[in-house]
């Protein structure tokens, strides 16, 4: 009869591996820490990603931010300057209309004298001007065409419409208008200001 021996000092807890064993665990644990460091490495590398995407978002919506504000800026500079020149033209024309409503006749002078310059060989002209100025006028338009040399006849008319200072002189195959309105016009219009409401 066999008998087995008591096996007191076997430690059963761990039981024996063979070399093979040992070796195919050896390789999972290499494989497993392989795998971890691939893990960190590509969470690393995701997270890093996603900042940059969060950098460059944040980067471009400051962009897109700085470019409204300077949008707005723009805006606010060009409305500024338009009031201003709105505030400068209506300045001009207060004081343009407060001359001519005070000296009319200086303006119909200047008209009458270049008029007069080139047209010594007409032989009529015929000068319209406001109502209450027609007198004044035909006594400056007469004293021009004196010095002027002007010998042909001289007609002024007085037109309820025209306005202080605003003038048309005819002759047979031209004229010249002188008319604050169109002259207010021209300046808005060179100035790229919006023309006048009238009433």
């Amino acid at each position: 009869m066999n008998a087995r021996r008591f096996l007191f000092d076997t430690d059963f807890r761990r039981p024996e591996q063979s070399g093979a064993a040992v070796q195919a665990a050896a390789e999972i644990a290499e494989a497993a820490e392989q795998a971890h460091a691939r893990g960190v490495q590509e969470g690393r590398a995701q997270a890093e990603a996603q900042a940059q995407a969060r950098m460059a978002d944040a980067i471009t919506r400051l962009g897109l931010a700085a470019a409204g504000l300077l949008a707005q800026a723009d805006a606010r500079d060009a409305e500024r300057e338009a009031q201003a020149v709105e505030v400068a033209v209506m300045l001009a024309r207060r004081i343009a209309g407060d001359a001519l409503d005070a000296k009319p006749l200086a303006a119909i002078g200047e008209a009458a004298r270049s008029a007069l310059q080139h047209l010594r060989g007409v032989p009529h002209l015929v000068v319209r001007v406001g109502d209450a100025l027609v007198d004044e006028t035909e006594a400056l338009v007469k004293s021009l065409a004196r010095e002027r040399g002007y010998e042909g006849r001289l007609v002024v008319l007085g037109e309820p419409d025209l306005m202080p200072g605003d003038a048309r002189i005819e002759w047979a195959d031209g004229g010249i208008v002188r008319d604050r309105s169109r002259i207010e016009a021209a300046v808005r219009d060179a100035l790229g200001l919006a023309p006048l409401q009238t009433a």
